[in-house]
């Protein structure tokens, strides 16, 4: 009997993704590798630079990342989105092979959304980084990408985990991993803590990216806007809902598909605590990833012995 095509799903989360690195270094160590990888958002470029060879390079790079290296990365330019990516991309790009899909020693895909059809694309050809970038293009914080005359953005708009995309490349037997599964009303905040923040603005990523706009202007106009400061402190900061609108989208969207399209393990780390653009926690990120796959052992040996 032929062996069962093992296949890997990666799902988006932004800065959670990072989990992914610990989620694949431990099923490395039991022995469970993948013929086949899809990702979408922060998964596809996790997965790009694991079927590329560079998974180590990605590691010892995201582990070294501070606060301050995360503000320099987001370059503000207002363009299809607060943040260009540019800057960010360049710095992915050494991460990840800079071929195309097709010469990848493993079949790999990427899933993005198509802007204006609204439809689901696969990236399955093509040159990887561009495909990574398509599919982080999350709306309202990077940039659309345009390709082939469409403007692409992030694939968790339509498929936050790719299981489906992973069978169609041909996978058996399905590992997904579910970064959205505890994050609903995670980020926001009582005021007793909006108040605390205040004091520690200068460690808050949202207000350095602020900073990088017109601030006398914005600031101006911010403050014409806003109502008498006990009402602000209980209104829940633009950033705040942006995460939190974001996180419950990709939660009900996560949950619709694999409802219809269950892989076979599921993985969710418990990474609520989390922030969006938190980049710079990947050692956290990374040891829940791993941590993830020692509490799903028993179910991941059982699909080993079914791929025997």
């Amino acid at each position: 009997m032929a062996k069962l095509k093992i296949g890997l799903a990666l799902g988006s989360g932004s800065a959670r993704g990072w989990a992914h690195i610990g989620v694949i270094r431990a099923l490395e160590k039991e022995g469970i590798t993948p013929d086949i990888v899809t990702g979408c958002s922060i998964g596809s470029l996790v997965g790009a630079a694991y079927v590329g060879g560079h998974l180590d390079i990605l590691e010892k790079w995201v582990r070294k990342l501070t606060f301050w290296d995360v503000v320099r990365l987001l370059d503000v330019k207002m363009l299809g989105g607060l943040i260009e990516g540019e800057s960010l991309m360049s710095s992915f790009e050494d991460k990840i092979r800079n071929i195309n899909i097709e010469e990848l020693p493993l079949p790999f895909a990427a899933v993005a959304t198509d802007l204006g059809s609204g439809r689901e694309v696969w990236l399955q050809s093509g040159l990887l980084p561009d495909a990574v970038r398509a599919s982080i293009a999350l709306p309202g914080l990077f940039s659309p990408h345009k390709s082939d005359g469409r403007w692409l953005v992030d694939g968790g708009l339509t498929n936050p985990v790719p299981v489906s995309l992973c069978r169609a490349l041909g996978a058996d037997l399905i590992i997904a991993v579910n970064l959205n599964s505890d994050i609903v009303g995670r980020h926001l905040k009582s005021p007793e803590v909006r108040k605390k923040e205040v004091k520690e603005e200068e460690r808050d990523l949202f207000n350095q990216l602020l900073k990088k706009i017109n601030t006398g202007l914005f600031e101006a106009r911010l403050g014409r806007w806003s109502k008498a400061q006990e009402e602000r402190d209980s209104i829940p900061g633009m950033f705040e809902v942006m995460a939190s609108s974001i996180n419950i989208m990709q939660d009900r969207i996560t949950k619709s598909r694999m409802a219809g399209d269950p892989p076979d393990v599921l993985l969710s780390p418990r990474l609520g605590r989390l922030g969006l653009l938190e980049f710079d926690r990947a050692d956290e990120a990374i040891a829940e990833g791993e941590d993830i796959v020692r509490r799903m052992l028993p179910s991941l040996h059982h699909l080993m012995e079914q791929s025997r």
